[in-house]
């Protein structure tokens, strides 16, 4: 049995079911592939949501949703050093505290309404690529077809390993065992430090279990940790297990750190953790992964119904594989500023003084954020390659937001010049807006920058150009990322 889609999405987490969303949105037939049965899964995930994230969530309309669920803390941490956001030109100048078990379901119920087929309890087994497309073998015989397949599978991605691209990197220095229990004594709340590391034990609210963060002294471990071991680690750190018991998760992770050599081969892809693996440290994993999403998903839409030549694609890992470059780099580095002996805490005291100048802390909380992010589109105005703000605008259906104009993914020319001077006809999918604007533009870490007469923005909300439309650069740039026919 062989049943035809677009694309093939290989993993329901929060990258598979954002590029879903992306696609489904865009028009594109797609289904997901996941062999979890529910959207429950063991162990204790990413629990925060960072700027960059919310506002891409914001530029389709399903921000408020997580908001709505999660809690707001001003700034973001590098090496448990703490760097205030609030001073950002973003409405959501904030950490989202939010467990990934929410923000999953909260992306599932989004993904539910807009139709996306999620296949649960179905595992892919191996693909084999064809001249115009991919067949996705299944567990059990099954055989789908698709001219693309995503693979969003996570760190030991069978897409990956089957398409033979190369995942290196450097191998565990320090193990973490994460659990989430109830104990019958009193635990000591809060952070401990000691020769092996930092530990942690807290209870975010009474109704909830007791989280337990502890570095242990080797990673020589075979599969996941038991309760009993979970027993003994504690022994080892605080000299009582506090009669820990029902435990509801038990995981460990490290700070194994790999990287995918390509994000395509042929018609292959590779999106979020099968794309990358990296320490915690900074909370970004889920959130690259999400943008990866997004960054590939107009892309490949585009690709498929025929607006863009394939090679459009190749600027998704041009695009995406530095910025994961940059999050492994700083992810190794943290890991290392957070060692207990007295040679790196020396170091780590002077990263603290160093962030706490105004330009250090600008530019490491931008790159956690995510909102110093600059693809490399060209020279030009200061906005192309950089996130669009969300400005208040005025159009002839009223006030409104930038943001508010990319909820259906499609490209986006918005004029503040005199209105009806640019003809978009060539370009189909591009909705062209007059508006006014009469405030600063701003952007994180660069600062005010000069008013452009237009932008024209990507469905991922970063600005393709911007300038004067009496400049051909608007043709050109139009043609390149949005395909004239």
């Amino acid at each position: 049995m062989m049943a035809e889609h677009a694309v093939v999405i290989a993993g329901g987490g929060p990258t598979g079911l954002m590029l879903a969303a992306e696609l489904k949105l865009a028009g594109i037939d797609a289904v997901v592939v996941e062999r979890r049965t529910t959207e429950e899964f063991e162990g204790s995930r990413a629990g925060g949501l960072h700027a960059r994230t919310i506002e891409v969530l914001d530029q389709r309309g399903v921000a408020e949703r997580f908001v709505a669920e999660g809690k707001k803390y001003p700034g973001v941490g590098y090496a448990q050093i703490p760097l205030d956001i609030s001073d950002f030109p973003s409405r959501h100048n904030y950490l989202l505290g939010l467990w990934q078990r929410i923000s999953e379901r909260i992306l599932g119920e989004w993904v539910a309404e807009l139709g996306v087929v999620v296949m649960r309890g179905s595992e892919i087994t191996g693909l084999t690529q064809e001249e115009h497309g991919v067949a996705v073998a299944l567990a059990g015989g099954t055989t789908l077809h698709a001219r693309y397949l995503v693979g969003c599978d996570g760190g030991r991605s069978i897409v990956r390993k089957s398409a033979a691209i190369d995942f290196t990197g450097v191998d565990a220095s320090t193990s973490w065992m994460i659990a989430e229990v109830e104990m019958d004594d009193e635990p000591e709340f809060g952070f401990h430090h000691d020769s092996i590391g930092t530990h942690a034990i807290n209870r975010p609210d009474p109704e909830a279990p007791i989280g337990v963060v502890l570095t242990e002294r080797t990673t020589m471990h075979t599969g996941e940790p038991s309760l009993q071991d979970l027993r003994d680690a504690l022994v080892a750190v605080y000299g009582t297990d506090y009669g820990v018991h029902s435990p509801s998760r038990i995981s460990r992770f490290t700070d194994m750190t790999r990287h995918a050599g390509a994000y395509r081969s042929g018609r292959v892809l590779l999106a979020g953790d099968a794309a990358h693996v990296h320490p915690p440290q900074g909370g970004q994993g889920l959130n690259i992964g999400v943008q990866d999403a997004v960054n590939l998903g107009w892309k490949l839409a585009q690709v498929v119904d025929g607006t863009s030549p394939e090679h459009l694609l190749d600027t998704y890992h041009s695009e995406r594989h530095p910025i994961a470059a940059q999050v492994l780099r700083n992810t190794m580095a943290q890991v290392t500023l957070i060692r207990r002996d007295e040679r790196h805490q020396a170091v780590h005291a002077a990263m603290r003084e160093l962030l706490s100048m105004e330009e250090p802390r600008k530019k490491f909380a931008g790159m956690l954020s995510g909102l110093d992010v600059r693809y490399d589109l060209g020279d030009g105005h200061p906005l192309v390659g950089r996130r669009m703000p969300d400005l208040d605008i005025v159009t002839k259906q009223g006030a409104t937001r930038v943001f508010a104009l990319l909820h259906d993914a499609r490209p986006l020319l918005v004029n503040f010049g005199a209105p009806g001077t640019f003809d978009s006809s060539p370009w189909p999918r591009v909705r062209t807006v007059d508006a006014t604007y009469s405030g600063a533009w701003e952007l994180p870490v660069v600062g005010e920058v000069p008013a452009p007469r237009a932008a024209l923005i990507r469905p991922d909300g970063y600005v393709a150009w911007a300038g004067d439309l009496a400049d051909p650069a608007v043709a050109e740039a139009a043609n390149l990322w949005f395909g004239a026919r």
